[in-house]
This record gives structure tokens, C-alpha cells and sequence, in this order.
């Protein structure tokens, strides 16, 4: 043998002696440490008191971790010691250091577990390294018996099916910017379930920070109990979270739900019975006390998150009852005239699946459902996923993409009415700990906005804004209006008042509202597609009436409009926003019903009431023609209230033709202000 081969035959056994003696497991026992005595009682007594935390659940791993790894140091050639730790890394948002911890107890000892190449697999999966995930998987199922195969063999071949899906999205990440929203929202403590109001300027969210209202934590995994927290948005600024203290939250967990696009109504959680959801509203700066929903929303199964329709009249839910098609399940439940909520109804198999369904979500549009599911086409644990109702039916859910899911869990999330922005919570490494709230921005152009000005008419048809489609990257561009402001009396003070909203077309109310009796303000989403006449009434005051015309094709707007409501009395005046004739005649069309409904129940409840119809014209045609036709589409509306009952002692009509006019007639929008209908009180 030469002096190289001899040379080069003791390089290999040297080095495979070293791998041998770094490959060996090393048990914690006096053969291994004769004269390390002390030392070695120390690391089993922190392994048993780790194992009894183990032992506890995945809510008591970060306790095991402690203790595991003070004998880790001790002692870190120990096959199970490493397959502890990785599992409870797997379990905290440091996941990622759960590999180097299962390929060393794989390198150990192979067997050192029947779990280990599926944990070892998960970690993989959670770390983008789907590869590698794929092949742990398939080794594992490999490995399993014929009964555990029948067990749990789907659910395998659904990680590997996750991990091809994960592939193909990151490939093609959607355009869109995730941000942290910070450590003035965020704290070191789990941060989650964030609903925001249909503008943007309130979010509430749920916490298990060190300032909960009753200062207690848990025995089951030591953190402190759910309490509920409010930010606003000045300019595009959170500010510092509230913890409004018992008006909301209890001495146990209390948790957030659902939010109504106005922010007046909140639905929350509550833990007894098996988990409920319960509502208060907000009435001037306090909460009412939460109520139940009642039972046929809550059961002895776990009720969980929920959300409002735009109009307040639907809900849309998660339970786990039975007769679902498994885990937790959507339903939804509409407002009965009672003001009860009916009977549950499932969303049917296309959207709930025979895994779990959470964090549900429906959008001020009307017609976008939001929610996170395990199942459908995943990348790893929840995603968050949408449906549209059109036509009758749920078009089938859609993945929002990459980067906003990821292997791990993605849920509870909730989005502006405009489509600008979303906020989910989300465990990342570059989290402030546990989960964090984070803001999601969608690239598409920014929507029009129109400025608080009277154009109460001009508002009737406006077009459509332009926008971008952004399907491809997970969220459209919003089809409603939101119309927001204040309803103040004639000296600029807020006024508590209910806001009807009617499909003109069908004279039907399909939606009430509120504004906020101390601060005034208000807020409608008004999905497109519908002729819709808005009143705003309050006690000893005259209603006040808008149109909203929205084309079907319109996308999102938002009008700035505060509302002046004039006392009843003579001298006052309103105009009828939602009296309509056709160009150039006075012939009343049906849509025009509601209002002078609203007409007589002034009327009936002053009986003693005069007033005056007055009609008015633009600058079109003849002087002649004008007055003719003012004067007679007057005498129309009077004539109406006639065949429905009212005196005609206590009414007068007069045409004013274009002698009056509100706006300049050198524009049409101008010329649409003109023609109006009025309603003046003469005397009382």
C-alpha cells in the first residue's frame, strides 16, 4: 500500500469514527456522565418537570421549553430531548428552530419516534422548504400501518397536496404590501381578530395584554384572559389601543366578533355555554350591555365569529353544531319583523368543508364573503379565502394568495369598504410575539371621493369611478357607495336619528340606521345596483330625504355629506329628493310613494299642520312652460295626498318655475338641484 492510500484509508476512518460518535444518542444515565453525578440530577429533574408540562398540551409547551433546554445544554446528543424540544419550537412563533432540533434527533436515533419525519415534515412545510416537506411526508405515510393509514392517510396526502399548492402561489405572489401595524397597536402579547368599520377609522380588536380588565390568566396555558381594544385611525395613524374597560369586558375572556359597517354594533364572544356570541350597541360614547343572540344563533356547540350584512339585517356565522358537513361551519340567519333572528341556514357544501371554516367576514358591498378555512385549496393550515353571491349562488372560494396566507395560520380578516386595505392577524418571526395585527394594501388606483357639498340631486347619476381590476391579486375593487357625515339640528349640534333606507324601485325599506347621539355621525354603505331614497328623521324635527341612483356598474364612491335637520315649525322647509317624474312631465311615478308616505305621517302626527307644495324647474325651455309645469307636478303631489286622505284645507300648491333656483343652471348638475319638489310648513 502506498503512502497516499495509507494515508487517505486513515482520513476515512477518522471521519467516519467522528460521525459515529457525533450520530450517537447519548441517554441520561450515570454509564454516560460517571463523573458528572450532580449534573445529571439536575438535567432529569428539569426533563421530568419539562415532561410534565409536555404532557399538558401544545398551551404548556413554551413551560416545557424551559426546562427542556436547561438539560439540553447538559446534555444535547439525546435523541428524545431533541424531538421534545423541536416539537415544542413547532408550537411558538420561532418555528423555524424547530428543524435543527428533528434532524438532529432524527440523525440520533431514526426511531426515535413514529412522528418524527411528519414533524420533522411540518417544520419543513412552515419554513417554505416544501420540497423537503414533501419528502418527509410521503416517508411518513410510508411508514404507517395499514389501520393508520385508513386514519389518517387523507390528511397526508393533503399536507403534500398544500405544499404543491404553496409552490405555485409563491411563484406568483400577489401585489400587495403587508405591514406590521407596530408596536403602538401591536404588544408582546397575542394580538387578534381585528374588524374594522366600513371607512377605516375605528378598529377593535382582541388582546391577551397585561392590562385586561380583570387581571386574571389562565390555567390551561398561563396567558392573560381575553379583553376587547379600540384604535382609531387620525390620517392614516392607529392610535394607542383603549381597553373600554366593563362597558366590554368582564373579570373572564371577552373577545371581539363581528363590528356593522357604522360601527354602532358590536358582536362579541362569550365563553359559557359551550362558547356564545352576544351584541351590544354603542348609544353616544358607551356600550350597551351585551345581549345574547338568542337560540337559534347560540347552542350548546361553539358559536365563534360572526359578521353583519351592510344592511344590519343578515348575519353570517361559524358553529360547530351537529348537521354540519364537519368542524366548525358557516350559517347565516336573517332579522324576522320581530327583530328576532331566524332559523340558522347552512351555506352548503361549496363553501363549508369537512374541515374547519373560521373568522367569517362579508363585506360592506353586500355580496363578498370573506372567511379562513382549513380546507378548499390551502397552502398550510388556515387561509383566508373569498366568495361573491351572484345570481343566486357562492362562486367557489378563491384563494387570496401570497404573501397574505402562508403555511402557517391566517385568520380572522376583515376589509374597508373601499378594498384598499385589509387587516388579518398572523403569527410572524418579525412579530412583536405571539400573533400581531397586520394591514394588507391591494394595488389599484384610489377610489373618487366627492366633497360635502348639497348636491343631494346631482348625486341621483353620477358615473362610475375608474378602477383597476384586481382580481388577480385576491380583492376587487368595492361596488357600493359609503355615504358618511353627521346629522346636526340648526344650531350644529349632533341629533340621535333613524336613518331608513328604501329600494325606491320596489318602495321597500331595506335597511335602518342610526347616528350616534353624541358625536352625530353616521355612516350608510349603499351597495350598487338599486335606486335608493335615504330618510333622516328625529323626534320634533322635519325629515330629510336623499336619492341615490348607483348603477350597477359603479364602482366605489364616498360622499361627505352632513345633515341638517329643521324643527318643525313654520317657515321650515325640506326639499323631496325622492318625488320623480319623468323629463319634462308632471305625472307621478310609482317610486315616488314612500316619500309622500313620509308627507302624511308629518301631517297625521301634527294635525293642525299647513303647508305648502312648491315645485321649481331649471332654465330650460320657456318661462311659459316652466311655471306651467312646476305649478302642475305641485298640484300632483297634492293631489296624491288627497286620495290618501288628507284635507285639502291644510294644503296649497304653487309653481315657481325657475325663479328659485338653489344652484347655477350653466351646469347639469346645477340643473338637476333646480328641478326639485318642496315641502314648506306655512303654519302650525
Amino acid at each position: 500500500m502506498t503512502i497516499q492510500r495509507f494515508t487517505l484509508v486513515c482520513l476515512l476512518i477518522i471521519q467516519t469514527c467522528a460521525f459515529k460518535l457525533y450520530a450517537q444518542n447519548v441517554e441520561f444515565d450515570k454509564t454516560n456522565f460517571p463523573t458528572q453525578s450532580k449534573e445529571l440530577k439536575e438535567a432529569q429533574k428539569n426533563i421530568k418537570k419539562g415532561d410534565e408540562y409536555y404532557k399538558a398540551g401544545r398551551g404548556m409547551y413554551f413551560l416545557a421549553l424551559e426546562f427542556y433546554s436547561k438539560a439540553h445544554k447538559f446534555n444535547p446528543n439525546n435523541a428524545l430531548l431533541n424531538y421534545k424540544i423541536g416539537n415544542c419550537y413547532l408550537n411558538t412563533i420561532q418555528k423555524i428552530v424547530s428543524i435543527s432540533y428533528f434532524e438532529k434527533a432524527l440523525e440520533l436515533n431514526p426511531n426515535v419516534s413514529p412522528e418524527i419525519n411528519y414533524s420533522l415534515g411540518r417544520a419543513y412545510h412552515l419554513n417554505n422548504e416544501f420540497d423537503k416537506a414533501i419528502t418527509k411526508y410521503t416517508e411518513y405515510k410510508q411508514s404507517l400501518s395499514p389501520l393508520r393509514m385508513v386514519a389518517i392517510g387523507k390528511e397526508i396526502d393533503k399536507k403534500i397536496h398544500e405544499c404543491n399548492l404553496a409552490k405555485e402561489l409563491i411563484n406568483k405572489p400577489v401585489n400587495v404590501t403587508i405591514e406590521n401595524l407596530g408596536d403602538i397597536v401591536n404588544s408582546i402579547y397575542p394580538d387578534y381578530s381585528p374588524i374594522v368599520s366600513a371607512d377605516g377609522s375605528m378598529m377593535i380588536f382582541t388582546s391577551r395584554r397585561d392590562n385586561t380588565t380583570g387581571g386574571k390568566t389562565s390555567n390551561v396555558d398561563f396567558k392573560y384572559y381575553e379583553d376587547i381594544y379600540i384604535s382609531y385611525n387620525n390620517d392614516g395613524i392607529w392610535s394607542a389601543p383603549e381597553n373600554p374597560s366593563k362597558s366590554l369586558n368582564t373579570d373572564a375572556h371577552d373577545a371581539t366578533v363581528g363590528l356593522s359597517p357604522d360601527g354602532q354594533k358590536l358582536f362579541l364572544y362569550n365563553s359559557d355555554n359551550g362558547g356564545d356570541i352576544y351584541q351590544c350597541n354603542l348609544e353616544g360614547n358607551d356600550w350597551s350591555k351585551p345581549q345574547s343572540l338568542g337560540k337559534t344563533i347560540n347552542t350548546k356547540f361553539h358559536e365563534s365569529s360572526a359578521s353583519f350584512s351592510y344592511d344590519g339585517r343578515t348575519i353570517y356565522f361559524v358553529s360547530d353544531r351537529e348537521g354540519g358537513y364537519g368542524g366548525g361551519d358557516i350559517y347565516m340567519s336573517k332579522l324576522d319583523e320581530k327583530g328576532k333572528w331566524g332559523e340558522a341556514v347552512t351555506l352548503g357544501s361549496g363553501i363549508n368543508t369537512p374541515y374547519n371554516e373560521a373568522g367569517v367576514f362579508m363585506h360592506p358591498d353586500g355580496k363578498t364573503l370573506y372567511f379562513s378555512s382549513e380546507g378548499h385549496k390551502t397552502i398550510g393550515g388556515y387561509d383566508i379565502f373569498k366568495t361573491v353571491y351572484e345570481d343566486g349562488k357562492w362562486s367557489e372560494p378563491e384563494n387570496l394568495g401570497y404573501p397574505i396566507n402562508t403555511p402557517d395560520d391566517d385568520v380572522f380578516f376583515s376589509m374597508t369598504a373601499n378594498g384598499e386595505h385589509g387587516y388579518y392577524s398572523s403569527e410572524k418571526t418579525d412579530g412583536l410575539g405571539g400573533q400581531d395585527i397586520y394591514m394588507v394594501t391591494f394595488s389599484f388606483d384610489k377610489p373618487l371621493v366627492n366633497s360635502n357639498e348639497d348636491n343631494s340631486i346631482a348625486h341621483r347619476a353620477y358615473g362610475s369611478a375608474t378602477s383597476e381590476s384586481v382580481e388577480s391579486v385576491g380583492a376587487s375593487s368595492s361596488e357600493l357607495t359609503l355615504i358618511r357625515g353627521r346629522v346636526l339640528d340648526e344650531n350644529s349640534n349632533p341629533i340621535k336619528a333613524s336613518i331608513e333606507v328604501t329600494d325606491n324601485e320596489k318602495n321597500e325599506v331595506i335597511a335602518n340606521f342610526e347616528s350616534n347621539s353624541a358625536t352625530g355621525k353616521y355612516l350608510v354603505s349603499l351597495p350598487s345596483g338599486r335606486n335608493y331614497g335615504m330618510v333622516v328623521k328625529s323626534e320634533n324635527y322635519l325629515f330629510h330625504s336623499e336619492n341615490f341612483n348607483i348603477p350597477k356598474e359603479s364602482s366605489y364612491n364616498e360622499i361627505e355629506k352632513d345633515i341638517k335637520l329643521n324643527k318643525v315649525e313654520a317657515g321650515s322647509k325640506i326639499v323631496l329628493n325622492n318625488i320623480f317624474f319623468d323629463y319634462g312631465k308632471a305625472t307621478l311615478k310609482p317610486e315616488s310613494t314612500t316619500e309622500i308616505d313620509r308627507i302624511i305621517e308629518v301631517m297625521t302626527m301634527n294635525p293642525t299642520l299647513k303647508i305648502e307644495i312648491g315645485g321649481h324647474t331649471d332654465n330650460v325651455s320657456s318661462y311659459d312652460f316652466n311655471m306651467k309645469l312646476s305649478k302642475n307636478r305641485a298640484r300632483a303631489v297634492v293631489y296624491y295626498l288627497i286620495s290618501r286622505g288628507m284635507p285639502h284645507s291644510r294644503m296649497t300648491f304653487v309653481g315657481y318655475g325657475f325663479s328659485q333656483p338653489v344652484a347655477s343652471n350653466a351646469t347639469e348638475a346645477g340643473r338637476m338641484l333646480n328641478r326639485r319638489v318642496e315641502f314648506k310648513i306655512i303654519s302650525k
